[in-house]
């Protein structure tokens, strides 16, 4: 067991996780700018996006990237400085980091080494469309982006249809139109309601059944990040954990978790749990079959 006393005083850095605004810079809060200014270096997940925020608020800082292709070799380097008494913020794009975007794994490290981890509340897109949709939120479920092959997809929705708790899910435009029609074929004709360009000019919410919506969508050209909030299962169903796996093949169950953001030997160790194999069977089948 760790226990952390977030400020109490150390020899160590500090690993700050700090939300940027979604869409209105208005959004940052007076806090998030004085940690940014104090830290010895900023960990972004494109560092022109950020360079374009802290010019805006004329802040310095040191910056180096932190993304998805190099937060594994960048985690070392950002540990060594926590060592030498350096604090850093972690910041991505928009929003709160490690929410769909690079930031679970030097947290996690920073946890297990001891080293301080400080969360700043902030912007966050799932909240504001959760809160604006209008429906149910005493209890809920964040999910993220589906996965991208329509079998996985359908899967997914499927066990998810089952749960009483509203689902909010993030889109893109280009697979907005084919996420609405999967959510339709596998959950039927739900209440729901997609918001797009958050806290932005032209920010807006669609509220109705999946038919409505996805009218809605075949008549206008979606433009923005999207929101998706969809009702709950009106009846409570037992999940059955092994259904929306069986049919697949090994190296497909692997990738499905892989495209989830796991790390291929956390997929296999996590696929070996799924289907009660041994981890070397289960590793034989996606690395040599």
């Amino acid at each position: 067991m760790i226990v952390q006393k977030s400020f109490e005083p150390r020899d160590v850095g500090t690993l700050y996780v700090v939300p940027t605004p979604i869409g209105n810079l208005e959004d940052i809060t007076y806090r998030a700018l004085s940690v940014l200014k104090s830290v010895s270096v900023i960990a972004a997940e494109d560092t022109r996006n950020t360079k374009r925020l802290l010019n805006h608020f004329e802040i310095s800082t040191p910056l180096i990237s932190y993304h998805e292709h190099n937060k594994i070799g960048r985690e070392d380097q950002l540990l060594e400085k926590l060592a030498n008494g350096e604090s850093i913020a972690l910041v991505s794009d928009a929003g709160m980091p490690a929410i769909s975007d690079p930031g679970y794994e030097i947290v996690k490290a920073c946890a297990e080494q001891e080293y301080p981890v400080v969360v700043l509340p902030g912007a966050n897109a799932a909240l504001c469309a959760l809160v604006g949709s209008g429906l149910p939120n005493k209890e809920f479920l964040f999910y993220g982006f589906l996965p991208r092959k329509p079998k996985d997809k359908e899967a997914e929705l499927a066990r998810l249809g089952r749960l009483q708790a509203t689902i909010i899910l993030y889109e893109s435009p280009y697979r907005i139109k084919e996420t609405l029609r999967a959510i339709q074929k596998q959950l039927g004709n739900r209440q729901m309601a997609i918001a797009r360009e958050l806290t932005k000019r032209f920010e807006e919410y669609v509220r109705g059944t999946a038919d409505e919506i996805i009218a809605w969508a075949n008549e206008n050209e979606p433009k923005g990040e999207f929101c998706i909030v969809v009702e709950g299962s009106a009846e409570e169903l037992e999940l059955e954990a092994e259904v929306w796996w069986e049919g697949m093949e090994v190296n497909d169950h692997v990738e499905h978790y892989i495209q989830q953001g796991l790390s291929s030997k956390e997929a296999i160790k996590q696929v070996a749990k799924d289907r009660n194999l041994p981890k070397r069977e289960v590793y034989q089948a996606y690395h040599i079959e």
